[in-house]
């Protein structure tokens, strides 16, 4: 797969998975009534994280939001904040992740800088489909406690008489949302992280190679200048400065022990 394919699915399954992710934060069905014992019920009952609704068999249904937050369960806090958290952080790595895009160029902007850009979405992405995949687990943990707590109080066997003590909730729709919009970030955040490695530039090592200096010595003139050796026994060269303005004596050279190598 290409780069500029990897990082276009890549910022496909994100953009599904944060407004899947928006939209388990609002659904109101993240525990729902358990039927089980009851199948036939006039009343209906289900919850999400910001209100609690009923429905009634004429199809009426009446909804009403949570007017505390220190009353609320602190596992409930807990798991508005991650997911809150996580779409947050989603929103942000999806606009760090147009500008990254290979297909679209804006000014002279580098492939060095696209490749850190595409790192920096990806884990973003990761981190909030993370968070929703936490936030979601958290819940559906409590959601497990809370029901066999109750599937243990329900029952009170006074001659074999049932007495029903709380209503009993099993998982909402709410959470598969949230289980498969997470996955689907995360994915994607995978993905933009393998795609930064297309982007980024090939470092090229260059052997390095010494140079000594012969022994010659260079005259400068105003129309260019003249290369001579250095061997000759009784040669005298000259250094003209500024037109000939300036004259001196060089003293002989002799080869050095660089010439040799």
């Amino acid at each position: 797969m290409s780069t500029t394919t990897c990082q276009a699915v890549a910022f496909l399954l994100s953009i599904v998975g944060l407004a899947g992710c928006i939209a388990a934060t609002g659904m109101d069905m993240w525990s729902t009534q358990d039927l089980y014992d009851n199948p036939v019920t006039s009343v209906f009952q289900y919850e999400g994280l910001w209100r609690s609704c009923v429905r009634q068999s004429s199809g009426f249904t009446e909804c009403r939001p949570y007017f505390t937050i220190l009353g609320l369960p602190a596992m409930l806090q807990a798991v508005r904040a991650l997911m809150i958290i996580g779409i947050v952080l989603g929103a942000i790595g999806l606009l760090v992740s147009i500008f990254a895009l290979k297909c679209i160029r804006i000014g002279s902007m580098e492939d060095s800088a696209k490749a850190n850009m595409t790192l920096t979405s990806g884990i973003m992405f990761i981190v909030s489909g993370l968070c929703a995949i936490a936030g979601v687990s958290v819940f559906a943990n409590m959601l497990v406690t809370n029901f066999w707590m109750s599937t243990a109080n329900m029952y009170s066997g006074v001659s074999g008489v049932v007495q029903t003590i709380q209503t009993r909730y099993t998982f909402g729709a709410a959470l598969f949302v949230g289980w498969v919009a997470g996955g689907l970030t995360l994915v994607g955040g995978v993905m933009m992280c393998i795609a930064c490695r297309g982007l980024a530039p090939e470092e090229t090592n260059y052997k390095a190679v010494s140079y000594h200096a012969s022994g010659h010595s260079v005259a400068y003139k105003p129309g260019g200048f003249k290369a001579s050796t250095g061997f000759g026994s009784n040669t005298k060269n000259k250094k003209i400065y500024d037109g000939g303005a300036h004259t001196e004596d060089e003293v002989q050279s002799y080869p050095s022990k660089h010439d040799y190598v």
